[in-house]
């Protein structure tokens, strides 16, 4: 379990193919020195397993599940990728329950200064759009996010710039393809539903 904030900004050393299966080197200066093999790390939001780490590089090891379904399938050396630890149970829940499971990939439609902030539109599916609420929470790249608009094609968050300057948005341009994940109370309240109705 996460919380949607982003404790680094890494770098991508290496995406190397294998047969079975795909390794992701990341450059992690700052938590490199506090994790150890075995630990949960959100990278982009998709949560993956710390297989092995030397100096600042944690290496992952990535499923084809997990190439088809979130947009870690596009890095390239050199990109910089959000990384979030897990949660521990004594600290506190800043940003909302995040379980590192991307629903899907959706491209950027726009993102504009306005004033001290940043205007963010994103492509929502239409498979999705019904776990989108105003005002609601949503995980964009693995950042904790109020939605602030529901338009008929897609939805709008505002980013503050300390948010901008500490996440992987700094560089985010139009068409760029970002991983986003729904609300997990919404999912379950659409899969408990239809049993409650039926009583």
């Amino acid at each position: 379990m996460f919380t949607g904030l982003i404790e680094e900004v890494g770098s991508v050393i290496a995406v190397v193919a294998g047969k079975n299966d795909t390794e992701l080197k990341i450059a992690a200066p700052h938590l490199a020195k506090k994790m150890r093999r075995g630990d949960s790390v959100a990278v982009n939001g998709c949560c993956l397993t710390l297989s092995s780490h030397h100096g600042d590089a944690l290496a992952f090891d990535l499923l084809a599940e997990t190439m088809a379904c979130t947009n870690l399938k596009n890095l390239q050396r050199g990109d910089s990728v959000n990384l979030e630890r897990a949660l521990a149970a004594n600290e506190r829940l800043g940003g909302h329950f995040v379980q590192g499971h991307v629903d899907c990939v959706s491209p950027v439609v726009g993102f504009r200064k306005s004033g001290a902030d940043f205007r963010l539109e994103i492509e929502l599916p239409v498979k999705f759009a019904h776990y989108v609420a105003s005002k609601g929470s949503i995980a964009v790249n693995g950042i904790s996010l109020t939605v602030a608009e529901i338009l008929p094609k897609s939805f709008v968050v505002w980013i503050v710039p300390y948010t901008k300057g500490h996440t992987n948005l700094d560089r985010a341009k139009e068409s760029n393809l970002v991983n986003l994940e729904f609300d997990v109370i919404a999912k379950y309240v659409e899969r408990m539903l239809p049993q409650l109705v039926k009583k």
